[in-house]
């Protein structure tokens, strides 16, 4: 196509709009993959260490590995989730990649509820999984067209 036709047809700015979506993904993956990390570290110093030292001698060490997973469960579900919409973004098919997103929105969109309750809104977690939500409704636009 030549650059008169690219310009006077406008399909240069429906590729443009086509990688604004992907790239919303991208972002929502990064969002909650980093949100996840940081929620690990946090996790494991405020509340994995203090039950592990609370419950010294008093449980079995099976069921304090145990605690410590389901701890953690939520950690390794949103890192995971925005590595597959990475993955998502440069891999799937169209249906593949609505699913990978509905999941990953959920998954996202839980934490953001329940941080905004719980704390009533003095949890930055809530902030960035909505972000994170709203970036991947944005990125499945893509597929209207």
């Amino acid at each position: 196509m030549e650059i008169h036709d690219a310009v006077t047809t406008g399909s240069w700015l429906k590729e443009i709009a086509v990688d604004l979506h992907d790239a919303a993904l991208v972002i929502a993956g990064i969002v909650g993959s980093t949100v996840a990390i940081v929620h690990g570290v946090v996790t494991q110093r405020v509340m994995v260490r203090p039950v592990h030292e609370l419950t010294a001698g008093k449980l079995p060490q099976s069921i304090r590995r145990l605690v410590a997973a389901l701890l953690h469960f939520s950690t390794f579900n949103w890192f995971v989730s925005g590595l597959a919409l990475l993955i998502a973004v440069y891999s799937f098919g169209r249906e593949a990649r609505l699913a990978t997103c509905l999941l990953v929105g959920s998954s996202y969109l839980y934490p953001a509820l329940g941080n905004l309750w719980a704390t009533r809104g003095r949890h930055v977690g809530w902030v960035l999984y909505t972000v994170a939500v709203l970036l991947i409704v944005y990125g499945l636009g893509k597929h209207g067209r």
